[in-house]
């Protein structure tokens, strides 16, 4: 334990705070902030965002009883100190390693996190529920949701605060505006959240706060509507009402985020409130640290860094597959002026920043809006555009009716880029891309493909946006390709794989990143006098079903490699091509992700504890053997 964090590691549930007075909370305050910087920097992970929530975390569970309060938090980017404050500093050094602390907020991981969170918006419909169920159980509890200025922005939220208002629940929503996501917010409540800012009312918050605060009847009143209309009218007056009270919300700010006496103050008496209300906190992302404060989009996700130097270690190495992306679509482009480009909130995670800077005027950041990502884009490719819809394959989740109803149906030409497809390490079950194939392989008019490496990537790009059939998937890793590939290529052309070398064996079919896999297996079981053919599938849907059949009878026995979910995916469609072909009885095996949620780890360790690394495909081989068919004559 650091000595340091004398008060802090103390704190073992968040009622511990209710025994210090301000000066020591001020003091948590400042030991949360040197905890995170020291262990984040030790570790990596979420960096800037956390620093900006540390006085507003403090605050809020010094003024609340939790529990039995509760309180929900939108993903897991601003809630370290939250962990910090429910007695985990002591294993802050294993966060986001396999095994350790989660980077988002677990169910598993502790009582404290009600709420699991990794997709964005989600915390004030949550927060909904849990109000709505202690009404119907007959529980007191108050309950509080945290969101941020980007997460508000998507319709999850609006509908969440739409039924919330409607419904008059006693419940609080808590608006942590650092003026940024992970990067530079975008759109029309943007705007409207600046002129928020800047209204006078903010100019010397603290004194007139304190003024006010001191005016407040007994607490026996506060539940009364004067005190409520007093605060938020004081805050917000009437002629200047906000959307928030509009839709039912007592609106209260915008307040000092980082002014841990006023926000005591508030939180105590908000807490006194009953019915919907609406706190709008202004942080600053990376306070405390100035580097973060400066630039804190390049600190929202740290690696590792020296804390002195204020540096992170520059990235060296091959070009990752997200690199490789955004410069294929930067040239793809340059030759067709149809072409646009469309992220959802991720132009740095989804490699369309240099885009975004190179052909401004056909890049279009929705903010994080997957449905509607989806749908505009749809709405782009009926008016004669050809649009370029990078999302993470996890996040085009939350799209999935749209890509079927509004491009599948309509058999739109939208070009769909998964990100992180398959095992993405460190960020855990919230953020692998594991389901992809399976819901995209199971809609007609979807052509779903997958690269072996960099280059077949840049190719891919090139043939999608060309491909105007209708909508096409090219799901792809997160990180760089294996280097150790043989060079020789053959062109992307619809539904046709690629032979990289020939055995009499077995047949290893493999797609996107487990070809690479493939091939170092196949590498060792030649020295084993086991000749395998390696087949890179590239394409999913349509599959090359001539050569799978030709060599899968020719080998007489067939193995496949997958980073997806083994259910609706790749090998079940070999499977079923080789059974409705009559080659059924072939020895057969699937190698894919489990049917569970995979942990956070690295990829490399994850991958050999899901049997998807060169060994485990090894001995599926092994196993294989003896087990041919007589081959026809």
């Amino acid at each position: 334990m650091d000595d340091n964090s004398t008060l802090l590691s103390q704190i073992v549930q968040p009622t511990d705070l209710h025994r210090f007075s301000l000066k020591e909370l001020q003091e948590v305050a400042r030991e949360v902030r040197a905890a995170i910087l020291d262990r984040v920097s030790k570790t990596g992970g979420h960096f800037s965002s956390n620093l900006g929530t540390v006085e507003l975390t403090v605050a809020l569970y010094a003024a609340y009883h939790i529990p039995p309060d509760k309180v929900i938090w939108d993903t897991g980017h601003q809630a370290y100190p939250h962990k910090m404050l429910t007695g985990r500093l002591d294993r802050f050094d294993t966060l986001r390693k396999h095994g350790g602390l989660s980077g988002f907020l677990r169910r598993e991981e502790h009582e404290l996190d009600l709420f699991g969170a990794g997709h964005a918006g989600t915390a004030i419909s949550a927060a909904l529920g849990f109000a709505v169920a202690r009404d119907r159980l007959g529980t007191e509890e108050k309950v509080v949701a945290v969101t941020g200025d980007a997460a508000i922005a998507s319709g999850m939220s609006w509908e969440a605060l739409n039924h919330g208002g409607d419904m008059r629940t006693d419940m609080t929503v808590v608006l942590n505006d650092n003026r940024m996501s992970i990067a530079p917010n975008v759109g029309a409540l943007t705007t409207y959240l600046q002129r928020l800012r800047a209204r006078p009312t903010l100019q010397g918050l603290a004194q007139r706060a304190k003024s006010v605060v001191e005016r407040l009847p007994s607490p026996m009143t506060r539940v009364a509507a004067g005190l409520r209309h007093g605060i938020t009218h004081y805050f917000a007056p009437e002629e200047t009402g906000t959307i928030f009270e509009e839709m039912g919300w007592e609106y209260i700010g915008p307040v000092d985020g980082h002014d841990l006496p006023t926000l005591l103050e508030i939180f105590r008496n908000v807490r006194e409130l009953s019915g919907p209300t609406f706190v709008h906190a202004l942080t600053v992302k990376g306070k405390g640290y100035d580097v973060a404060e400066e630039d804190a989009r390049k600190w929202h996700g740290v690696v590792p860094f020296d804390v002195g130097a204020c540096e992170m270690a520059k990235a060296v190495g091959p070009v990752t597959y997200t690199q490789a992306f955004g410069e294929a679509a930067i040239e793809c482009a340059e030759e067709d002026e149809r072409i646009v480009a469309i992220t959802a909130a991720m132009p740095d995670g989804t490699g369309l920043t240099k885009f975004s800077k190179q052909i401004p005027e056909r890049y279009y950041d929705v903010g994080i809006a997957e449905q509607h990502a989806v749908t505009f884009a749809a709405g782009l490719a009926a008016g004669g555009l050809r649009p370029l819809c990078a999302i993470y394959s996890t996040f085009l989740q939350r799209g999935f009716d749209q890509v079927l109803h509004d491009v599948c149906i309509q058999n739109l030409p939208v070009r769909f880029f998964m990100d992180r497809a398959g095992l993405v390490g460190d960020d855990g079950p919230t953020h692998h891309g594991a389901f992809d194939l399976s819901y995209m392989m199971c809609l007609p008019n979807m052509v779903v493909a997958a690269p072996r490496d960099t280059t077949e990537l840049r190719q891919m790009v090139h043939f999608a946006a060309g491909y105007d059939e209708g909508p096409i998937a090219v799901r792809y890793p997160r990180g760089a390709s294996d280097d150790r590939l043989p060079e020789s290529r053959t062109p992307v052309a619809l539904g046709r794989s690629e032979v990289l070398r020939e055995g009499d064996d077995i047949l290893v079919v493999a797609l996107g990143s487990m070809v690479s896999v493939a091939w170092e297996a196949a590498q060792i079981l030649a020295a084993e006098g086991i000749e395998a053919t390696v087949l890179n599938a590239r394409f999913a849907k349509p599959l090359d079903g001539d050569a799978i059949l030709r060599h899968a009878s020719a080998c007489g026995r067939v193995l496949t490699i997958e980073e997806n979910v083994r259910t609706g995916g790749f090998g079940q469609q070999v499977l079923d091509l080789l059974t409705t072909e009559g080659l059924g009885a072939i020895p057969c095996r699937v190698l894919a992700l489990p049917d569970r949620f995979v942990e956070h780890g690295t990829q490399p360790i994850l991958r050999s504890e899901c049997g998807l690394d060169a060994q485990s495909v090894v001995t599926a081989a092994r196993s294989l053997v003896g087990q041919r068919l007589p081959r026809k004559a």
